[in-house]
């Protein structure tokens, strides 16, 4: 767990090897829960029986399923104390190299790329790599912003 404060020393974290965080299982429940709280029916996602037909023999997990993942994953390896508030400033880039088969399992691995002084508080550049479990390629790769209000 990385922990970091308002008097936190950046420079020894940046380039640091990442913080992983605990398996998260992907079943077809959190599918279509998912589904319905978004509206995204498409059958690749929901519809077992076609989808067992389709590219990859089974239905696969949205990407933005994984992605908004992030911030329950990211409470498993990053914690923050002193700040008045935590804002998600955006996301830099988003990328999604691999699917994500029903009954798959997913991590966050998290690394601090940077952090600059605003005059709102403490911007940090962190990647997230959603690994999944006996794969080599990840589910998403994504650089979000987060600043630390203080």
């Amino acid at each position: 767990m990385m922990t970091i404060t308002p008097a936190t020393q950046f420079d020894e974290l940046i380039g640091a090897p990442p913080h992983r965080g605990s398996w998260w299982a992907i079943d077809q429940e959190r599918i279509d829960a998912f589904a319905a709280a978004t509206g995204d029916h498409q059958w690749l996602h929901v519809d077992p029986k076609r989808a067992a037909d389709g590219p990859y023999g089974r239905t696969i997990a949205h990407g933005f399923l994984v992605l908004s993942l992030l911030p329950a994953m990211t409470a498993e390896v990053l914690a923050t104390e002193g700040f008045s508030a935590i804002i998600n400033y955006g996301l830099e880039k988003v990328r999604f190299p691999a699917p994500v088969l029903v009954s798959a399992r997913i991590r966050n691995s998290l690394a601090l790329d940077g952090a600059r002084d605003t005059d709102k508080g403490i911007l940090l550049t962190v990647t997230h790599t959603v690994e999944i479990e006996g794969q080599d390629r990840p589910a998403c790769v994504a650089q979000q912003l987060r600043l630390l209000a203080q």
